[in-house]
């Protein structure tokens, strides 16, 4: 029954992927003659274009708080919780500033049509189960923030798929640490009412609150350890904001 129910939501999803493929030629231009300025200026195109008319499609209204927080130029790394798959979604009609792409689980690459697109946008693929595998695709994300490329990662390496956070990957944040650049951290909340409160595409406000940049500059041992809890501090923070605000 859910899946029928479902039908209609999932038609507006694919449906939605031309406004990805608009940029597929000027996306894969840029990135076959080394043009990067070219490459992200396509790639945060198509994410914003998608991200908002697919929230429009699905009927998700957006509150969002910080956009003084966004950064004029790249490369960051943006920090957000998860709760739901809509998430994605959300921060591609948000952060609209710069190009970003997503460490994300290496499953998403077998989702017809969205797989390609996401490898696309110059998003790293993780095999979670395996330590090895994980430090080469974090060392490959840090290859792309060192040629100017932004990315996202949801340190909890899974969705909530409620309103409460859970705790951080261990070296989750490596990928900003060690290319020294700012991370931006994003508080996300009411996502999980779209889907996986009942397992049914439904509308649902979401409201999202952007921080100041964290800078990773310099860092010792000790300073970059404790960056990881007082990164998860001001998401969760804003999150309880968030929270009683709705």
């Amino acid at each position: 029954m859910k899946i029928i129910r479902n039908i209609p939501q999932v038609i507006k999803i694919y449906r939605s992927l031309k406004y990805l493929n608009e940029y597929k030629k000027e996306i894969d231009s840029g990135r076959v003659s080394g043009d990067i300025k070219k490459e992200k200026e396509n790639i945060l195109k198509a994410t914003k274009t998608w991200g908002s008319k697919l929230s429009e499609m699905i009927g998700v209204e957006i509150t969002v708080s910080g956009i003084e927080n966004l950064p004029e130029n790249s490369p960051v790394v943006y920090v957000s919780n998860h709760q739901g798959y809509a998430d994605i979604v959300v921060l591609c009609a948000v952060l609209d500033t710069v190009q970003f792409g997503f460490i994300a689980k290496n499953g998403l690459e077998k989702v017809p049509l969205y797989g390609t697109w996401i490898k696309r946008i110059r998003s790293i693929l993780i095999e979670r189960d395996d330590p090895r595998e994980s430090l080469k695709a974090i060392s490959k994300g840090i290859d792309y923030i060192n040629l100017g490329f932004s990315l996202l990662i949801f340190p909890e390496g899974t969705r909530s798929r409620g309103p409460v956070m859970g705790e951080f990957k261990k070296g989750s944040l490596k990928l900003a640490t060690k290319p020294q650049v700012p991370i931006v951290p994003v508080s996300i909340n009411d996502t999980w009412h779209i889907f996986e409160e009942t397992g049914i595409v439904t509308p649902h406000p979401v409201k999202v609150l952007i921080h100041p940049a964290m800078e990773t500059v310099s860092l010792d041992k000790e300073h970059e350890k404790a960056l990881t809890e007082k990164v998860r501090a001001v998401i969760n923070k804003g999150l309880d904001e968030l929270q009683k605000n709705s």
